[in-house]
């Protein structure tokens, strides 16, 4: 029987509105009990804490979820960046009808606060004046406490990045350790994952009708907490590993995820097929594959995972393989005495509804409270537009894919058009320049599986990797018409394609190539080749840099038929698993001869739940089948290996030669030491005042004539985790792919 991705019982704006929608919907939402009496308000019904300043822009996760919910007829307050050392900010808006909202923010606050070394930042793109400390470390955790500090009967719903990557139990950098669920330690009564939209407004309605928030235990992309398997469900045992036994050959998690015939459901094999290895990782029960959404797979404990690294890596990779809306089933992880169940991810959004949540009335702008303090994060993003979400790449080092899902979700071209219309019309400053057309990658926009079947069955992470899969369709047709269309609007000068961009995709499309070569780059364009090697590209599941060297071509070449001077500016990482010292000095070699200078460079930072951290962690790689025997991966911890690979990128800098000359010594290259083309760093040591001269004299800003190759700043962001870049922010929410 073919399969298909589930559609949702109702959309977004299908729902019956609650009595409140009599208000109409507020200029914004309010911040004060003032502005609650300006609006003729008693109370909110429901009241969103977060740790980001209000924005009201479809590029902040809380005015997307506020308006929304006012569209739904709801009374929606704010509570902005509240001083947590007490309960009292808690409290100025009063008690919320039905639920407090708890999102940490744009990005995950630990990482929003932190740097990949672990250092404290000094800013924060995301608070007024873009000081730092304005949040708490951990802040869905604390903002919880504090909620029930001040009204511990109201229910209270996690959601937002930090909760999506901490669903789970999770590895946690900082602290070098495996942390509970989120859930568990916030005491929260249920936890939103992924794009929210869909269970937010059911959970609300439902609460407004007098359920209760127990009792809620249905809804997709959702967590909680349970005590034992409910009658009527099947439950695979993906409790251990490398146990003897047949493996069910249609739900078989250890699908060799990098063979490029895995796409659609696995074809008969005998039981002693290589790729399983004879290793039954699920127990399962009578005709599971009938009673999928009565099937819910066991991962082992927190207790487990927490005590051995190589059940981490298993869990991880059973948690990653559940992830298509088509296939996926529950999941459930013993924490102690309880069970935190797992629904299966949302349904995807469909245009309408995507168009129905970018259309809803922002303001735009950031609150009045905040004055004519700058919001960096708002500077960077309110010229540009968000066209679609969703990435289906993969990287392991990247949280989008666990967040907003491997599904593309499109707007319509209409749409779109009109954002652009209303930010020249409405937004204060407009030059005529549109900063951004994208999202999580700008050129995955309508593109898809060539059948909805075969996108419902597939288990792969990735569809363009280790190459491009036969059935995706790489059409950029409708792409290039939204470009074409937003440039001929009256009033805009310019449209700048700022997102990250799927160079290896953009090769199957040279039309695309030379639209956006000719008419779409500011004089460069950054891309994320992020490695030369194969040994940690394999790791990162990004494309070997054959795929790079192709695209080079073709912007040159169409750069050169426009009578353009622009550059291509790569993006690469330092540390990532995977990664040997020789493949940083290969890479430090390629760059060298093809004249790149980085400016600064951006180390491996092990995000929650991403593959790569479970790689870091557990020295184990989770896209093949994970066994105590199996083959380890080389892990880049010390703080000296690291320092040596962010040194390998920045080659040129006299501050890192003494450390490069010993390290290639010990690696028994001596040769590259010297004053040669083809060596690496000179022999000789400049003196201070010489050094501070170099960097003077290669300061020249990227895309002047003078500039030649000199790489602009790298931000050092975590990778691809989020929307905003630390001293910058990438359309769409988040930084370039």
């Amino acid at each position: 029987m073919a399969v298909s991705i589930p559609v949702a019982k109702q959309q977004l704006f299908d729902h019956p509105r609650y009595w409140a929608e009599c208000f109409g919907p507020a200029p914004f939402l309010p911040m004060s009990r003032e502005e609650m009496d300006q609006l003729g308000w008693d109370s909110c019904d429901i009241i969103i804490v977060t740790g980001d300043a209000y924005v009201d822009h479809p590029s902040f996760g809380m005015a997307i979820i506020g308006r929304l919910l006012e569209a739904q007829g709801f009374r929606v307050g704010i509570i902005s960046q509240p001083d947590w050392q007490s309960k009292d900010d808690f409290m100025k808006l009063g008690k919320p009808n039905l639920f407090f909202g708890v999102a940490a923010g744009n990005m995950d606050s630990m990482i929003n606060r932190y740097t990949a070394d672990r250092k404290v930042r000094s800013d924060d793109a995301y608070t007024p004046g873009g000081r730092g400390g304005s949040r708490p470390d951990r802040a869905s955790l604390v903002y919880s406490q504090r909620c029930r500090e001040a009204y511990k009967d109201v229910p209270l719903i996690l959601g937002g990045i930090e909760a999506s990557l901490r669903r789970i139990a999770h590895y946690d950098y900082w602290q070098d350790k495996v942390r509970h669920s989120l859930l568990i330690d916030a005491k929260a009564d249920i936890l939103l994952y992924g794009n929210a939209e869909r269970a937010v407004v059911e959970v609300a309605h439902r609460l407004s009708r007098g359920e209760l928030i127990e009792d809620i235990t249905d809804i997709r992309g959702t967590a909680f907490v349970r005590r034992d398997t409910p009658q009527g469900w099947f439950e695979l045992d993906s409790t251990r590993i490398d146990r003897p036994g047949k493996i069910d050959k249609i739900i078989n998690p250890y699908v060799n995820t990098q063979d490029t015939n895995a796409c659609a459901v696995e074809q008969a094999k005998g039981p002693d097929d290589a790729d399983n290895d004879g290793a039954q990782v699920v127990h399962l029960l009578p005709h599971p594959r009938l009673e999928r959404d009565r099937t819910v797979i066991r991962l082992p404990s927190f207790e487990k995972v927490k005590g051995d690294s190589v059940l981490y890596a298993h869990a991880n990779r059973v948690l990653h393989l559940e992830t298509n809306p088509g296939n996926a089933r529950a999941l459930v992880q013993r924490h102690g005495e309880r069970d935190v169940w797992f629904t299966p991810p949302p349904i995807p959004l469909t245009t309408e509804e995507m168009d129905y949540i970018f259309g809803l009335p922002y303001a735009r702008i950031p609150h009045p409270a905040y004055g004519d303090a700058k919001i960096p994060a708002y500077d960077m993003i309110r010229f540009s537009v968000n066209i679609m979400r969703g990435c289906f790449g993969g990287c392991t080092f990247c949280s989008i894919t666990e967040h907003e899902g491997r599904i593309i979700q499109n707007r319509s071209h209409d749409s779109i058009i009109r954002e652009i219309e209303e930010i020249r019309d409405k937004v204060p400053g407009f030059t005529g320049v549109i900063s951004d057309l994208g999202g999580p990658t700008a050129n995955m926009y309508r593109i898809a599986c060539k059948t909805p079947e075969i996108e419902a069955a597939c288990r792969k992470p990735s569809c363009v990797f280790p190459g491009i899969c036969e059935n995706l369709n790489t059409d950029h047709s409708s792409l290039i018409g939204l470009y074409r269309k937003a440039r001929e609007l009256p009033g805009v000068k310019k449209i700048l394609i700022a997102s990250g961009l799927r160079y290896d995709l953009a090769i199957e499309s040279p039309e695309y190539v030379k639209e956006l070569v000719t008419h779409h780059v500011g004089g460069y364009l950054k891309i994320a080749p992020e490695h030369t090697e194969e040994g940690p590209l394999t790791k990162m599941m990004k494309p070997g840099i054959g795929s790079y060297d192709r695209f080079k071509q073709m912007f040159e070449k169409f750069s050169k038929e426009a009578g353009k001077e622009q550059y291509l500016i790569p993006y690469f990482i330092a540390a990532h698993p995977g990664t040997t010292d020789e493949d940083m000095m290969n890479l430090g070699l390629w760059l060298k001869r093809n004249g790149f200078r980085a400016d600064q460079v951006q180390a491996f930072y092990p995000s929650p739940m991403a593959t790569a951290t479970a790689m870091y962690h557990s020295g184990k790689n989770p896209l093949r089948k994970v066994t105590y025997k199996s083959d380890s991966v080389n892990i880049v911890k010390g703080d000296r290996q690291r320092r040596l690979h962010k040194a390998f990128l920045r080659y040129h800098d006299p501050k890192n030669w003494p450390l490069l000359r010993d390290a290639l010594k010990e690696m028994g290259r001596s040769d590259l030491i010297g004053n040669g083309k083809q060596q690496l760093v000179p022999t000789f040591q400049p003196a201070v005042e010489g050094y501070q001269s170099a960097r003077r004299k290669n300061s020249t800003p990227v895309g002047s004539k003078k500039a030649g190759r000199v790489l602009t700043q790298h931000t050092g962001l975590p990778p691809r985790e989020t929307g905003a870049a630390r001293k910058g922010v990438r359309k769409g929410n988040r930084p370039a792919r």
